[in-house]
């Protein structure tokens, strides 16, 4: 009977370690997954700024860029 208990007790032990691994795991995972979308939504910001840089620099009008953006003008010279 007490090999069954220290099985019971070393199982318990191991859902623990194996619980704890997990909370770890998740922090790590959400840690990461918040520094992706930081380093994303500042390349989205720097091509943004590069567009409108672009855009206000243009010698074209803004709506001739937005038809060449639609691909509502097949030939803009």
């Amino acid at each position: 009977m007490r090999k069954r208990a220290t099985s019971d007790e070393t199982l318990e032990q191991k859902i623990l370690k194996a619980q704890e691994k997990v909370a770890r795991t998740a922090a790590a995972h959400e840690k990461a997954v918040d520094e992706l979308q930081i380093l994303l939504d500042k390349r989205d910001a720097k091509r943004k700024d590069e567009v409108w840089e672009t855009i206000v620099n243009s010698s074209r009008s803004y709506e001739e860029i937005l038809g060449m953006i639609r691909g509502e003008l097949s030939d803009v010279d």
